[in-house]
């Protein structure tokens, strides 16, 4: 095990610092001066003043919503279109520029998709009357960072989702595990009970990848047992296709988000390495491997997702990357 935490950079060919500190994206520099370099950045309330921060919440909706243009309307309502469009732009604000509930746009945007918690915990509306816990975990992920990591919905939410494990361990969506199609679930009479798991069925890594995201990035969860096995599904499955159909191809371990969307190589090992999980692990070291392998010749990776647009979209993954490399080689 190295035990300088800064040795992490001589195991790739290039220095991946080097172009984030050449950058020209003030939130850029703030990030990597504080999570890879130990310095300080100044406050992050700094990065709030961004033109495009600023063009963002001037798009927000009285409610606390950003609304979704387009959308079918037999496959959802608006408002629950108006629901995946806000924890979609709630990863930028939050992921890029560190905002929180401190801000008033943002507790407004947390109470809007707080609205969609059902009394069982989990979140709905986005597979009809389904349960989501992709979704609902992506959404939990959120609200943690933005400051609700000790509200009691929050547990609710967390609890429901370990209430409804498969039992290897992982997640999968309930009605994929059953002989349900994706056309009857958003036909379906929204009055109707949603469909429950078969735990017995194999989860997916897909969902199991999102779900451990809210988890890792809970201070108190992530210390526990019960994800352990869970984390070692996931890293289990690299590079292997999914049992499922959605987004089902190997072939998606490879095309990489920022912020993270669905479960991708850096996104899975971003969460396995808030959980402890060891470098020298067989599993992870063929994950970090790939990343080496995969670098560019400026000594950026390349995003696959480029949306929302951002012409630092790769810069941004490289942050990413960097931050996991340093995590697992300072445990």
């Amino acid at each position: 095990m190295l035990k300088d935490p800064n040795n992490w950079k001589k195991l790739l060919r290039l220095n991946p610092v080097t172009p984030l500190i050449l950058s020209d994206d003030k939130a850029i520099n703030y990030f990597i001066c504080r999570d890879i370099l130990d310095e300080d950045p100044g406050i992050i309330e700094s990065l709030w003043e961004s033109p495009k921060v600023k063009s963002i919440l001037d798009k927000q909706q009285e409610n606390g919503s950003w609304k979704y243009s387009g959308g079918k309307e037999e496959i959802r309502s608006q408002m629950n279109y108006n629901q995946l469009e806000t924890y979609r732009i709630m990863r930028v604000l939050i992921e890029k520029y560190g905002l929180n509930n401190t801000n008033n746009a943002i507790s407004k945007a947390c109470e809007f998709l707080f609205s969609f918690q059902t009394e069982e915990g989990d979140f709905r509306g986005i597979y009809g009357n389904e349960y989501t816990p992709n979704y609902s975990a992506g959404i939990m992920e959120m609200l943690i960072k933005a400051g609700y990591e000790k509200d009691d919905r929050i547990d609710l939410g967390l609890n429901w989702l370990l209430s409804i494990r498969q039992n290897d361990g992982g997640w999968a969506i309930p009605f994929r595990t059953t002989k349900c199609r994706i056309s009857d679930v958003f036909y379906k009479n929204e009055q109707t009970e949603p469909i429950k798991n078969d735990p017995t069925k194999p989860s997916s890594h897909l969902v199991t990848g999102i779900v451990l995201r809210a988890f890792a990035t809970h201070g108190h969860y992530r210390k526990s047992n019960d994800l352990r096995k869970a984390g070692a599904f996931l890293k289990s499955q690299f590079f292997k296709k999914d049992n499922y159909p959605d987004h089902g191809s190997p072939d998606y371990w490879g095309k990489l988000a920022y912020p993270f969307w669905w479960t991708d190589i850096v996104s899975s090992l971003d969460s396995l390495s808030k959980l402890k999980f060891n470098a020298e692990d067989y599993n992870i070291k063929t994950g970090l491997d790939y990343l080496i392998n995969n670098q560019r010749s400026d000594g950026t990776w390349k995003v696959y997702y480029g949306l929302p647009k951002d012409d630092e979209n790769d810069l941004w993954i490289t942050l990413a990357i960097c931050r996991l490399f340093k995590r697992f080689y300072s445990i």
